[in-house]
């Protein structure tokens, strides 16, 4: 039997499969359906990987589907959650902290277009995401126990002595 943690975990592997094959058009379908008027746009592509048992159906399709957008958005995985990676931003940009504030006190329901622009600006950088932790974040979004922003809050605001953002060799 399949766990809901499982099925995210090959959603994410096969968002991989896809970015690796170059499979465009899959990519531009999940692109697509960041937009409101075409969101349903990229569930053949998503529906395979979200669980029926789910009590909450249409928000796990929702939550599949934003993270394969903005996966198509940035189809480069890694092991920085995007607070950490936004953390890095933040040191060249003051502006990514207040837009990182802005985020964190989004709803669930207005978080997609936050998350879309925060992965557009670690899109410019390189930083390959962690995937998997941006799924589970965007499921607990709207918890009472406010533990996914809190996790968050953390990752951006305390620093470690070695942050620093990848250099390109010229």
């Amino acid at each position: 039997m399949t766990t809901p943690e499982e099925h995210r975990d090959l959603l994410v592997h096969h968002l991989e499969t896809l970015a690796s094959r170059q499979e465009r058009a899959a990519l531009a379908r999940l692109r697509a359906s960041l937009q409101e008027n075409r969101a349903l746009e990229g569930l053949p592509i998503v529906l395979p990987f979200v669980s029926s048992r789910n009590t909450s159906t249409r928000q796990a399709e929702d939550d599949a589907l934003l993270l394969a957008g903005l996966f198509a958005l940035h189809p480069e995985s890694g092991s920085s959650s995007l607070p950490s990676a936004l953390r890095l931003l933040a040191q060249v940009s003051d502006s990514v902290e207040l837009r990182f504030r802005a985020l964190l006190g989004a709803d669930r329901v207005d978080l997609g277009p936050h998350l879309r622009h925060a992965v557009g600006l670690v899109a410019s950088t390189g930083i390959g995401l962690d995937w998997v932790d941006l799924h589970r974040a965007i499921r607990f979004w709207n918890h009472p126990s406010n533990n996914t922003r809190r996790r968050w809050a953390r990752a951006f605001w305390i620093h470690d002595s070695d942050d620093s953002l990848p250099t390109t060799a010229s």
